[in-house]
């Protein structure tokens, strides 16, 4: 680390050593799975693509979630940029507070714990669902679905203690099962030439095809199904040579996210023919099966046995994504009580060097978030799952557009990188393609959570309250902490 990078340990020497995560532990491939796990790709197809065909574009959704991916890897240029001189396990927040004050970033930590807690707790409730079904189905065990939450919680907590290689390990498994099914039947449909009607290239991805019908909702379904690849920067502390490995794995997750979901989603409406793709998705999401538009080409190519294992893998993805999600918020408690802006006792470590106490109470969270859908008898997937998932990606797209906007500020100010484009044109771009996001979000967030427009607004409403509530609990930490050095 040079005297240009700004590390936690480097400018607050006060720190406790007990508060130092384990370094080395992460290479570019532990990090890429775990932000790969965060992206849940069988889970962001199932449930987006039926969506964002049906109500979107129709076959012009792979050029959405190429127009998506664009943004994104705008963001990443400043995002990385940041963090060749910003090495904090509180990654956005750490970030925001270095352009835009210590107020603003303590109030956005606020709102990356909403976030990361509110996806995971999204996650849980279809995860419940979906093993529950799985298990009525192949033993007759009928329990009720959050049983098997709150038993999945107990091992999340377990493996998050077990350290971050452990994870990394549990995870590559998941994602490289999941990957390998869905990469398979793409390549196989690609060189065989595609569906009834061809590959269909000008039909999913010309000018006409992209802005076709509702651009705006497949472009907002394909923003947030690339929820969580920030992760990378997270893992910075424990990254081998992480001014190296962070932006390799920040910039390869984004690149493979893309090209993976672009790719999977053209062969999907190839399978079916780009003149009936719509439909099919349309009559998949009226039958209440949304999934079985993704799983019904897959399994007419490689037989009726892909039928119980794609659930199996569902189920898999979502325990992946809820494990990452898990270490990424206890690493933002971490962080915070290192900084003494939460209790110390948060920046406690376990002989693995993981965050232990952080990690017991971020699962307090989860309890907390979901145990009244089950006390309320709400269903899981129409209530949990899709009020939570939106509002999250609410919020994290607006951390974007923070993080966006102090890269630019932090490097007119410092002068630490003179290259314009990686910290002024890329950002201010990344910007502008996040603001257009938020607003394609807001314009549709009732379809995003699939309720009502009282509830789509009591929600939107949750995400400025949460950061409003950050910055006033950070300007009477700010003047407590002024008041004790006096």
């Amino acid at each position: 680390m040079d005297s240009q990078t700004v590390s936690r340990h480097a400018t607050e020497p006060d720190a406790p050593t007990a508060g130092t995560l384990k370094p080395n532990a992460l290479g570019v491939v532990g990090i890429l799975f775990f932000v790969l796990s965060a992206q849940a790709p069988l889970t962001g197809i199932a449930g987006a693509a039926p969506i964002a065909v049906a109500l979107g574009n129709g076959p012009g959704v792979p050029a959405a979630y190429l127009v998506a991916g664009l943004v994104i890897l705008l963001f990443s240029v400043g995002f990385v940029a940041m963090g060749r001189h910003v090495v904090d396990a509180g990654a956005f927040y750490t970030y925001i507070g270095k352009g835009l004050g210590r107020t603003t970033g303590t109030g956005s930590a606020g709102l990356a714990l909403f976030a990361y807690c509110t996806i995971q707790a999204a996650m849980y409730g279809l995860y419940g669902a979906i093993v529950s079904g799985l298990v009525a189905t192949h033993t007759g065990l009928d329990l009720p679905w959050w049983v098997w939450t709150l038993a999945t919680m107990a091992v999340v907590q377990a493996l998050g203690a077990a350290g971050v290689e452990m994870g990394a390990k549990v995870l590559a498994v998941f994602v490289l099962a999941e990957f390998s099914i869905l990469s398979v039947f793409a390549l196989v449909t690609l060189f065989k030439g595609g569906g009834p009607e061809g590959l269909g290239l000008a039909d999913s991805f010309s000018p006409s095809a992209a802005l076709d019908g509702a651009p705006g909702v497949a472009v907002m379904f394909a923003v947030a199904s690339m929820f969580g690849f920030e992760a990378t920067a997270i893992y910075g502390e424990e990254a081998r040579e992480p001014r190296k490995t962070v932006p390799r794995a920040t910039y390869l997750a984004v690149v493979v996210v893309t090209g993976f979901f672009a790719l999977f989603s053209w062969m999907l409406i190839s399978s079916y023919g780009a003149s009936k793709a719509t439909a099919a998705a349309g009559k998949a999401l009226e039958s209440g099966d949304g999934a079985g538009f993704v799983f019904a080409p897959i399994a007419a190519d490689f037989g009726g046995w892909v039928g119980d294992v794609l659930p199996v893998l569902l189920a898999t993805s979502l325990f992946a994504g809820i494990l990452t999600f898990h270490n990424s918020a206890n690493r933002y408690l971490f962080s915070l009580g290192r900084d003494r802006l939460l209790p110390l006792r948060l920046c406690r470590l376990n002989r693995r060097h993981a965050p232990w106490t952080a990690g017991c109470v971020q699962t307090v969270l989860a309890v907390l978030l979901v145990v009244p859908f089950a006390l309320a008898g709400k269903d899981p997937v129409l209530t949990l799952f899709s009020w939570f998932s939106g509002v999250a990606v609410l919020a994290m797209m607006l951390l974007y557009l923070l993080t966006s906007v102090s890269v630019v500020v932090f490097f007119r100010r410092a002068r630490l990188d003179a290259r314009l484009w990686n910290t002024l044109i890329a950002p201010a771009l990344g910007a502008l393609g996040i603001a257009g996001a938020i607003w394609l979000i807001l314009a549709n967030f009732t379809t995003l959570i699939g309720g009502e427009r009282t509830t789509a607004l009591w929600l939107t409403l949750s995400v400025p309250v949460v950061m409003a509530l950050g910055l006033v609990a950070a300007r009477v930490r700010g003047r407590a902490m002024a008041a004790a050095d006096g």
